[in-house]
């Protein structure tokens, strides 16, 4: 396969995988699908996958809308407050 082909591909994911890859329980990534918050392919009734790609993009959206990109001049929340959200999970796994 040409480097052009690999950046094509698109990678599909199991609930598991993507559960280890967001470092969410696989109960989560089921409640985001069932929700419409992340887009998943119906293999069969019963078999799912998830395009990394396409869930990157739909929890990007999805941070951007709800506010979790960009939090410049809000002030720090207590410690008790304080909780990642996939915007702040997504910037830390990509560097």
């Amino acid at each position: 396969m040409s480097d052009s082909q690999a950046e094509k591909r698109n990678e599909f994911l199991t609930a598991r995988q993507l559960a280890d890859f967001l470092q969410v329980s696989e109960t989560t990534v089921h409640r985001l699908r069932r929700s419409g918050r992340i887009p998943a392919v119906y293999v069969t009734d019963r078999l799912v996958r998830f395009s990394l790609r396409d869930v990157r993009r739909a929890l990007s959206k999805s941070a951007d809308r709800h506010g979790g990109a960009d939090r410049a001049g809000e002030p720090e929340p207590s410690h008790d407050e304080a909780q990642m959200d996939f915007a702040d999970l997504l910037a830390r796994l990509e560097t």
